[in-house]
């Protein structure tokens, strides 16, 4: 974990103080409990010298002893769980907090809702952003046994893909994929029948079977087709033919596809 500079931390400072317009501003006495929330351990409470210094000064010894800290508290600016009163100070707070962290070569990104911290280069063009999941996996899979794996499958390949492991993240979510539209061809009436039992379907007609029935979207059918070819680098001779292996940008892509089918597939859920 990276030191930040000094005037990162003031910047955090005044943040965490929100003394700026439009920004959830927090009184002395609320102070250490905020670094508590952040994870912070042993916090002393506010001695009632002036905000902003008394901050400031606690962020710098702690970034000498513990380097994490200042990240913790980064992390809690941006988490939504602390604006619940507020909702409308998130916004003022999250755009400072990126501007701040874009001289530190990093950004907030979330996955689940949950923040976290990423590398960023101001100077390379935007990535695109992530399509949201915005159901549980329950509102897909009927069967709480099968849920509990699909959701750990999600689990895992946010992992993979959090740690660098990015051929295995794509391996994890077509797996999924596959998962989840097995159980959607079981379970649905089709209008458009498979020729075969599900389990014996090869994940590329279960794209197409899905879309079919109207269960997924065109752009989700496009895009699961892609998933599936970068699903197949399980197998390292696929790789070396391909003369291509899954990064960063690879990984994302397929997390939007699954986040895609996944909002599709609850969409058109009859129950």
């Amino acid at each position: 974990m990276d030191s930040y500079d000094e005037s990162t931390l003031e910047e955090l400072a005044a943040m965490v103080c929100g003394d700026e317009p439009g920004m959830k501003r927090r009184a002395g006495w609320e102070l250490a409990p905020f670094l508590r929330r952040a994870g912070w351990e042993d916090v002393p409470d506010h001695d009632g010298s002036p905000r902003h210094g008394w901050v400031h000064t606690i962020l710098c010894e702690r970034q000498e002893d513990q380097a994490g800290d200042t990240e913790r508290v980064i992390l809690r600016l941006a988490d939504r769980r602390e604006y619940q009163q507020q909702p409308a100070d998130y916004d003022a707070v999250i755009q400072r907090l990126q501007e701040v962290l874009a001289f530190e070569g990093r950004r907030i990104d979330y996955r689940k809702g949950q923040p976290f911290l990423i590398e960023y280069d101001p100077d390379e063009p935007a990535r695109p952003q992530r399509v949201e999941l915005k159901v549980a996996i329950t509102d897909i899979v009927s069967d709480p046994d099968l849920a509990r794996a699909v959701q750990l499958r999600l689990d895992e390949a946010g992992i993979c893909q959090e740690h660098g492991a990015y051929t295995s993240a794509v391996i994890m979510l077509g797996s999924l994929l596959e998962g989840v539209l097995v159980h959607a061809a079981d379970v649905r009436t089709a209008a458009v029948p498979l020729t075969r039992p599900a389990r014996d379907t090869r994940l590329q007609e279960l794209i197409q079977h899905a879309h079919a029935n109207q269960w997924i979207d065109q752009d989700a059918k496009m895009a699961s087709d892609l998933l599936r070819i970068y699903r197949n680098l399980v197998h390292p001779l696929a790789e070396k033919r391909a003369k291509h292996s899954a990064d960063f940008d690879t990984a994302d892509l397929c997390w939007s596809t699954v986040n895609a089918v996944l909002n599709d597939l609850a969409a058109s859920n009859p129950q």
